[in-house]
């Protein structure tokens, strides 16, 4: 038995190379039409009218037949990130990697010394060691740990409040990005201009991205600025007027969220994703050289 070349989506249904092809889904159906896409031979009942000729249902339901990925016509978000059926999914597992975080230093004060950002602890009345010793993850390891009840709680509850606006407009990971980038220019200008034996923790870096990003998006919207300026100008006059605030990791995180929001919101077209993404690692990568540089002043 002969067989016609098969598509791809497998063989093709036709008796010998001299009998007329059988339809691929009804092999008692004889056919002289063929899918426009995979070639196949279908009959009248499988054809499915397209801008050229006639697809198969399953070119149809690959999206093939339409000459597009089957996300095409997806909802997307104003940054043309799919949308996902729980917008709040990202901003859950941040809050609760922060939580565990906090249960753990609660349960382990000394866990603190391990996760909290230091620039350079200074020999020999310590053991070196910090950022400048090559400890980089420390500038990560300090978004997530808090050792006061009232700390977590105030990041937490603007976590909660800000990232499910920003994760549903921005998508899973461009929010989980300006997050991540934002907390860690808040970490590298701490690490920049605070003394390297001081020691700092806290989600403020990050925190303060999202309102920055926030106030992109209120504006792009076209929304009252009025409340989110309001809200970020009590919580920068906190941030300068009480004690023991490093006001570096806020002012670092709130510029990095901006540029990130800016570059993720006002862009479109065919090279939107390359602007949105460029962003995001043009302010990394200014994070990585201011890092390098500091490094380099201390040792």
């Amino acid at each position: 038995m002969d067989q016609a070349p098969g598509g791809p989506h497998g063989t093709q249904g036709s008796r010998d190379a001299q009998s007329p092809p059988t339809c691929y889904r009804h092999p008692d159906r004889e056919t002289g039409i063929r899918c426009t896409r995979c070639e196949r031979p279908i009959c009248p009942d499988c054809m499915i009218s397209a801008s050229v000729g006639f697809q198969c249902p399953e070119c149809v339901r690959d999206g093939s037949g339409t000459g597009h990925a089957p996300t095409a016509n997806q909802p997307r978000t104003l940054t043309g990130a799919p949308l996902a059926r729980d917008p709040r999914l990202v901003t859950k597992i941040l809050l609760a990697i922060n939580v565990l975080v906090f249960i753990a230093i609660q349960t382990n004060d000394r866990l603190v010394s391990d996760l909290f950002l230091i620039g350079a602890w200074p020999a020999p009345h310590f053991a070196v060691e910090g950022v400048a010793d090559g400890q980089w993850y420390r500038l990560v390891t300090s978004m997530f740990a808090h050792q006061e009840v009232w700390h977590i709680a105030f990041n937490m509850f603007s976590l909660w409040w800000l990232g499910g606006p920003l994760e549903e407009a921005f998508g899973r990971a461009r929010y989980l990005a300006l997050y991540l980038v934002s907390g860690l220019a808040g970490s590298a200008l701490t690490y920049v201009l605070v003394d390297p034996t001081s020691a700092s923790l806290g989600a403020s870096g990050a925190i303060y991205g999202l309102f920055g990003a926030t106030a992109v998006l209120v504006k792009r919207l076209n929304y009252d600025m009025r409340p989110v300026i309001a809200l970020l100008a009590i919580n920068l006059i906190f941030t300068f007027t009480m004690s023991g605030i490093a006001w570096q990791a806020h002012v670092g995180g709130l510029i990095a969220g901006v540029a990130i929001a800016y570059g993720m919101m006002h862009t479109g077209g065919k090279r939107r994703a390359l602007v949105q993404w460029g962003t995001c690692a043009a302010v990394f990568l200014v994070v990585v050289v201011a890092v390098v540089v500091r490094t380099a002043s201390l040792v």
